[in-house]
């Protein structure tokens, strides 16, 4: 009888264990999420090196979109190379001559050239170049410097930076995000021993000026004047040394890329907001154009009051500095998301407060969310029809302040 009852008895045991091992299953997942100290830096280095190693046959197989009937973003640039080594550079502007020149890339495609004139120098090299030849120049040559400036946010973490989202879509694009990215981090990284040479560095982007947009506020606020005057007179300069190289036709010429973008910009409801990653392009794809300058007006000016208050919690520029970048991502009513790889900065510098003075829950999956976010918020904008690259950079500019402290003397 002993016996007999004792099976059910254990039967009954065994049944609530597993209920309750059921029940805790879920529990610890949610604990080891919360403390994220499994994500250590022997994983994140692997995970890292594996998303390398992914990105091989992705970007194998947009440059045999770009070099195909797909063509890419490149062609532009290309084509503006080849009508500066034919002595026209007036004709970068001319949607005719763009065309043709492109045409001899074999794409049958056609992208305008819409920069301003001082983004020729960096075109120019381009011009001696076959197209795929030059996308891959392009491309990896922008990756390199970029990586080259961005190491130097936390050295021992430069196999995660190297795979961070952000470079790999400016890279497939063959966009200009790269270098660009590398003089927003740059001219921060170098505020803390030369004013000089970060406002430098923060003029040559006038070469894509919507960038910059916080900038002046930033550098005014901090009271850095000579970074302030340095990166007007760097704008300048590049600006004076473009009119004499290129020549005044070039500039002339230059408002008439205006009616190709104002083209793009005049369609509403399209894929190209969801191709965007900013707050305006959402807004307009969903309820139209007022309603999306003003939700984007009210969200740039408070960026803007952000990192003129981030100057009186704390002197350390590095913290500064990934409020600003943060913030450009939000503020900013122009951006793709091969604009982005600047974004390393603000990230990687949560990683580097986060090691000093501890992290706190959940912080460890939001920093990892946030590092993959331009490539997952770009994924899934098309398929769903939402962009929601906006509400990633809002998390970040919430997390840099929490971050900042006025612990931090002058850095």
């Amino acid at each position: 009888m002993k016996a007999m009852q004792a099976a059910p008895a254990g039967g009954t045991m065994d049944v609530k264990q597993q209920r309750a091992e059921e029940r805790g299953g879920p529990a610890r997942v949610l604990a080891a999420l919360r403390s994220g100290e499994w994500l250590d830096a022997g994983r994140v280095r692997v995970y890292a090196l594996m998303i390398l190693v992914a990105y091989l046959p992705m970007i194998a197989n947009v440059f045999r979109q770009a070099t195909g009937t797909i063509g890419s973003d490149f062609l532009a640039f290309w084509g503006a190379g080849k009508l500066i080594a034919a002595g026209t550079p007036a004709a970068v502007y001319n949607l005719a001559a763009e065309q043709a020149v492109q045409a001899l890339s074999g794409t049958g495609q056609l992208v305008a050239y819409v920069n301003p004139p001082p983004y020729l120098f960096l075109v120019m090299p381009l011009g001696a170049l076959p197209y795929a030849a030059g996308w891959i120049l392009w491309a990896f040559t922008g990756w390199a410097v970029w990586f080259a400036v961005a190491r130097r946010i936390l050295p021992d973490a430069a196999i995660a930076i190297l795979a961070f989202p952000g470079a790999y879509l400016a890279a497939s694009h063959a966009q200009n995000g790269l270098f660009t990215g590398a003089l927003l981090v740059g001219a921060v990284l170098a505020l803390r021993r030369s004013q000089a040479l970060s406002g430098t560095l923060f003029g040559l982007l006038i070469i894509k000026p919507h960038l910059a947009l916080l900038v002046p506020l930033w550098l005014a606020a901090g009271r850095k004047w000579t970074a302030f005057a340095a990166a007007g007179a760097s704008a300048a300069l590049l600006c004076l040394l473009s009119l004499a190289v290129f020549g005044a036709e070039t500039w002339a010429a230059y408002p008439q890329s205006f009616k190709a973008s104002a083209v793009l910009m005049a369609r509403d409801g399209t894929d190209f907001y969801l191709r965007m990653s900013t707050l305006y392009a959402g807004l307009r794809y969903h309820f139209g154009a007022d309603a999306a300058l003003l939700g984007q007006g009210l969200v740039t000016i408070g960026c803007g009051a952000l990192v003129w208050l981030g100057w009186r919690r704390t002197q350390d520029t590095q913290a500064n500095g990934a409020l600003l970048l943060a913030a450009t991502a939000l503020a900013s009513p122009y951006l793709f998301s091969y604009d982005l790889p600047f974004l390393v900065l603000p990230v990687f510098w949560l990683v580097r407060e986060a090691r000093a003075q501890g992290w706190r829950p959940w912080e460890k999956m939001t920093v990892a969310g946030l590092w993959l976010a331009p490539l997952a918020t770009r994924a899934v904008a098309l398929p769903l029809h939402l962009n929601l690259m906006p509400v990633a950079s809002a998390v970040l500019v919430w997390a840099v302040w929490r971050r900042m402290t006025p612990r931090s003397g002058a850095q």
